[in-house]
């Protein structure tokens, strides 16, 4: 990152307001993994030369592990909270690196008050192509055999899957397809709250599953765009013994190493 990110508040104290808000989410807040993913959409922005902002000390938690857990009340708590935040800055545009949190915002927010076009860093990172304003100049993965992992909320439950696959296909890569991808895509494992419990009896655990679907194709490359997915694949990938050869990436990793 070439410069420091400002938060809402620096830009409303300058009487001035970003083209979007980065939500950066838990993960990407204090997951030391998740944390480089932050740090790439951030610097893409910034090679772009959106103005955009954070939140920083403001952001707390979309409520959506307080939700798929069950506990409505503490999900209403959280999100209202958020709200009033986004609404006294009069967000419209926010843009973040997690399924679960643009899901949140995107179908569950509404409901409660917080209406905002919300958009995934990789429909972020499409349209940013697609107006040239973030070129590919390749090379780095020419060769390489990249497969793709539908995150849950991002694909079936939002129904996006070109957004991804069109950022990788700027790359001088080969895009490969797991047998089970898109529409038909497997779950990681971790969803609907299940990254915080454990799992229950069964023959395989389904990130193992997930993994091995993604080593048939022979990739060098895992990539994904939520923080769940990588955490579930990396220890799939573990425990198969391929941690050396096969390496987990986030889409927006990918094109800031570009």
């Amino acid at each position: 990152m070439n410069q420091p990110i400002k938060t809402m508040a620096q830009y409303i104290e300058e009487g001035k307001s970003p083209e979007v808000l980065f939500w950066v989410g838990c993960a990407g807040s204090f997951d030391e993994r998740a944390k480089k993913v932050t740090r790439a959409f951030a610097s893409l922005l910034q090679k772009a030369k959106v103005e955009f902002a954070i939140l920083g000390q403001e952001e707390g938690c979309t409520g959506d592990p307080a939700k798929r857990a069950g506990n409505e009340f503490l999900f209403q708590m959280q999100a209202l909270a958020n709200i009033e935040i986004l609404n006294s800055y009069e967000i419209k545009q926010i843009v973040t690196a997690c399924p679960h949190c643009f899901n949140t915002l995107k179908n569950e927010y509404p409901s409660l008050g917080g209406n905002y076009r919300v958009l995934h860093h990789t429909q972020f990172l499409q349209t940013l192509l697609n107006e040239g304003r973030l070129k590919v100049e390749g090379g780095k993965y020419k060769g390489k055999r990249i497969v793709f992992h539908d995150p849950c909320y991002l694909g079936r439950g939002n129904g996006e899957y070109e957004a991804p696959r069109f950022v990788l296909e700027k790359l001088e890569a080969e895009l490969s397809e797991m047998k089970r991808c898109k529409k038909n895509g497997l779950c990681c494992g971790a969803g609907g709250a299940q990254m915080f419990k454990e799992s229950e009896k069964g023959n395989k655990e389904i990130n193992i599953e997930r993994v091995e679907e993604a080593l048939d194709v022979n990739p060098d490359i895992i990539a994904t765009g939520c923080p769940f997915c990588s955490i579930m694949l990396t220890d799939g990938v573990k425990a198969k013994e391929r941690n050396r050869t096969v390496y987990i990436k986030d889409i927006a990793e990918i094109l800031n190493e570009e």
